[in-house]
């Protein structure tokens, strides 16, 4: 254990974030996500029986979310619902998220097969125990550091 850090991030996890450079994106899939053919040659590990909010509350207390794009969170659009639609877990997930700093609308709906597309882009893909279809998120990474010097 160490001081400071969500327990329900493993060595590996600590690691796979670590790894990750600016503008990478982490997938965080629900169980019934297609990891395995989705993430070929990419990392894919696992946090069973852990729901997405709590992943993400974990992930995001460590994880820099990109400041340099309008939406730095996608989550998958739940298939033949309208525009701005958000399921009970895609809301929950984006008060979250809007409770660490981060607006709504700098969180956006992906329909299902862009998503797939974006996610074999993905540096990573996180498994999580979370039941509810659709409940798939993208994380871009941002940085730390200083402003830039002029």
């Amino acid at each position: 254990m160490l001081k400071g850090i969500d327990p329900l991030l493993t060595p590996d996890m600590l690691k796979l974030m670590a790894e990750m450079g600016h503008d990478d994106a982490l997938v965080l899939a629900d169980a019934n996500f297609t990891a395995m053919s989705l993430g070929v040659g990419k990392p894919v590990l696992r946090l069973p029986g852990v729901g997405m909010v709590r992943a993400l509350q974990a992930v995001t207390s460590l994880l820099p979310l990109a400041e340099d794009v309008p939406q730095p969170v996608a989550y998958m659009q739940v298939s033949d619902t309208p525009d701005g639609y958000r399921s009970a877990l895609q809301r929950a997930a984006v008060d979250l998220l809007a409770s660490a700093g981060l607006p709504p609308e700098r969180v956006e709906a992906v329909e299902r097969y862009a998503f797939y597309d974006r996610v074999k882009k993905a540096y990573a893909i996180v498994v999580t125990g979370e039941l509810q279809p659709f409940g798939n998120f993208i994380l871009r990474k941002g940085v730390i550091g200083e402003a830039l010097r002029p």
